[in-house]
């Protein structure tokens, strides 16, 4: 007797361990939880004077997936098994971002997301400038997205401290950056963990007085109702139709977690996989507006 005692003793105490180590966690996190507002001013990095000197423009847009999923490694988040990928992968990914960026040089506008900034998954790496690095004749701006202290999970490994966001490099003058938080939230405790989504627009001035607007984005991916995903979609509609009433000409690209209106998705899903976008409303913007994939 005095045995099954002491095993429920060892029991009840490893739980109530567990339970503090969990609720102390959903408290840490709610307490620093990274709360942007709605309109920010971004600093432009590396100033060009450059301004368009024709009306062709040429982009680069890229999920780099912060230098820690690549051919060797499969997210846990998509059924993988991989939390954080080792160090020697990081640095290998990151040094084929870098090359392949150097081989982009001569493009206008380079729209990258999942930028790391000091991050457990990435090794500390300041991701947004080792690519700023290789493109001296660019300006840009960055916008946080991702931002928690410390993520608990898995529990047995996890995944700990993340900073990143999406960042836009470009070779003409910007004359105003601004990040636009982006509605909708998941239900806490689970919102303190996930991503504050957002808009990053860039503003490039053009000879007959009107702005391209460059807007770098990155939607939600895991959103089982629809809900966060509608509302993004409805807000970045909402932005881009005011913009285009002023004369302006917009770009908006990024990483969108959907697939582009009427194309086949499953030309690109594997068999088997959790995760399959479902299509962009082919009605979401008025006649003219032009889908490029």
């Amino acid at each position: 007797m005095k045995m099954i005692l002491l095993i429920l003793k060892i029991v009840l105490g490893i739980g109530l361990l567990f339970g503090l180590y969990v609720v102390g966690n959903i408290l840490y996190a709610t307490l620093t939880d990274y709360k942007p507002p709605l309109k920010e001013t971004v600093e432009v990095e590396n100033e060009q004077k450059l301004l368009p000197a024709d009306s062709a423009f040429s982009f680069l847009i890229w999920n780099i997936g912060y230098g820690g999923l690549g051919a060797k490694d499969d997210f846990f988040y998509d059924g993988g098994k991989t939390v954080v990928a080792s160090e020697a992968n990081v640095n290998e990914y990151l040094e084929g971002i870098k090359n392949f960026i150097k081989q982009h040089v001569n493009k206008d506008f380079i729209m990258l997301q999942e930028i790391d900034r000091d991050a457990k998954r990435s090794y500390g790496n300041d991701e947004l400038k080792l690519i700023a690095e290789q493109l001296p004749n660019h300006a840009y701006t960055y916008a946080v997205n991702y931002k928690v202290d410390f993520i608990p999970i898995p529990y047995t490994s996890p995944l700990g401290r993340v900073n990143a966001g999406v960042g836009t490099y470009s070779k003409h003058a910007i004359t105003e950056a601004t990040r636009y938080q982006l509605p909708g939230s998941f239900a806490w405790p689970k919102s303190v963990y996930f991503l504050d989504r957002c808009i990053l627009v860039n503003r490039v001035p053009l000879e007959n007085g009107n702005d391209l607007v460059v807007v770098n984005i990155h939607n939600s991916a895991y959103d089982d109702t629809g809900e966060l995903k509608a509302a993004e979609m409805a807000f970045i509609k909402d932005y881009l139709l005011k913009e285009f009433s002023q004369g302006n000409y917009l770009v908006v690209g990024g990483d969108w977690n959907q697939s582009p209106p009427e194309w086949d998705k499953s030309t690109y899903t594997k068999s088997g996989d959790d995760y399959a976008p479902e299509n962009i409303d082919k009605e979401l913007m008025p006649a003219g507006w032009r889908w490029l994939f």
